[in-house]
């Protein structure tokens, strides 16, 4: 096993330097071409390895949420490996979105967090409406962000056999969501796992109630009826993630921890599945309360201020999403039976909806030296050392973050082209 010299997140424009720098020493081969502009004016930069001949194409979507920065790095290294490699790329073209929202990555600022606090102090996830692959399940076609329109019109350009949306969660573990599923998947996927000592979730919140075909793969059914898609306002096959499904292509989104707990890959049976999600419900409507009282008193103002406005919109956005969440933990549909991976899993998100919320809030408070800031600055705190401490986390370092989620995606392309047979 051979990894990459560790590293730090690059940010978007380091990523399209290397881009460049790629393209320029393999004219023939690599093409870096700007396929559209964010909101904000910054260029949406498409690398693509094609050979003469390509009956085939692979789409690989990297930075559609703003604080999940692995999946830049990991498209550079694919790119690598294809370039090198002849066997991925024999008859079929790679082309690799390295940012799909690079303002919200702007707002992100993590290069290489040493904690969870240090994640969590520039931390950053927009609304669902301004995420590039969720808004056409949110929003009218005619109000789709350009992010979104850019991706959707690389798709319509390519129609992929495979797209690859390279994901990555802060605590927790590795696992894969497919539209389609990808026979074999789970073998090769759980290999790398085992080897890079990355815990499979075995039960992960988002995929709560979808087919499993292996440990850590979940199919996302049709029409939707997982429990999850109760506690979301959006639809799941509105997103980008279906947009390829037109052409009868598949999406892969690949999931890696930041920091790695072996708590979310216990299959022991959990003794009381409904009391521990009342107790989490509870908690999370406690901290979700905290988080808005000190909401309530930001001023007005603070919305028209161009820094404030985006992470305001955020906070308001996950502040609302926590009742839903809540209702579904403790309504009819909750589990009788869970395995303490599945009840580890649902924890470790009812934490995170809190925590982002008020540290997101804090970046505007400590900008606008709000009096409340202190205070909510000890509760971030606290809220991080008892996560990473309940979790047992560990740092999995950016080189093994990437070499997972690079093995995982050739897998994919693998198996699927196995039995996809050439247009």
């Amino acid at each position: 096993m051979t990894l990459i010299p560790d590293m730090r997140y690059p940010t978007p424009r380091e990523l399209a330097l290397a881009a460049r720098a790629l393209a320029e020493a393999e004219p023939g081969l690599v093409r870096l071409r700007q396929a559209g502009t964010s909101r904000g004016g910054a260029p949406l930069w498409l690398l693509s390895v094609r050979p003469a001949r390509a009956s085939r194409h692979v789409l690989v979507v990297a930075g559609a949420h703003a604080n999940e920065p692995v999946g830049g790095a990991t498209a550079l290294e694919l790119a690598r490996r294809v370039i090198r490699d002849p066997a991925p790329r024999a008859g079929c073209g790679w082309h690799f979105l390295l940012c799909a929202d690079p303002d919200g990555a702007a707002l992100h600022r993590t290069p290489l967090p040493y904690s969870l606090l240090d994640y969590h102090r520039n931390f950053f996830r927009p609304p669902g409406p301004e995420q590039p692959e969720w808004a056409p399940s949110l929003l009218p076609p005619d109000r789709l962000p350009p992010e979104t329109r850019a991706l959707t019109a690389v798709i319509d350009e390519l129609r992929p056999v495979l797209q690859v949306s390279l994901h990555g969660t802060d605590l927790g573990g590795s696992w894969v969501q497919l539209t389609r599923d990808i026979p074999g998947l789970a073998e090769p996927f759980g290999k790398s796992a085992a080897e890079l000592r990355i815990p499979v979730e075995t039960s992960a919140s988002d995929a709560a109630g979808w087919p499993s075909p292996g440990p850590g793969i979940f199919v996302m059914p049709e029409p939707v009826t997982d429990t999850a898609a109760a506690v979301r306002p959006e639809d799941t096959r509105l997103s980008t993630w279906y947009h390829a499904h037109r052409y009868a292509g598949t999406t892969a989104i690949v999931e890696v921890p930041m920091w790695a707990s072996d708590l979310v890959d216990d299959p022991a049976p959990h003794p009381d599945p409904r009391g521990a999600l009342r107790m989490l419900a509870a908690r999370l409507t406690e901290d979700a309360a905290r988080v808005a009282a000190v909401r309530g008193g930001v001023p007005g103002a603070f919305r028209d201020d161009d820094a404030a406005a985006p992470l305001l919109r955020a906070v308001d956005w996950t502040l609302a999403l926590i009742p839903l969440v809540t209702a579904e933990w403790t309504g009819p549909g909750a589990p009788a039976e869970a395995t303490a991976a599945h009840i580890g899993s649902i924890d470790a998100f009812g934490r995170r909806l809190s925590l982002r919320a008020a540290a997101m809030l804090l970046r505007v408070l400590r900008a606008g030296h709000h009096p409340a800031a202190p205070a909510l600055d000890r509760l971030v705190t606290g809220w991080c050392e008892e996560f990473a401490a309940r979790f047992q986390a560990r740092w999995v370092p950016v080189a093994t973050q990437v070499e997972h989620q690079s093995r995982t995606v050739l897998a994919a392309y693998e198996r699927l082209a196995a039995v996809t047979p050439d247009p």
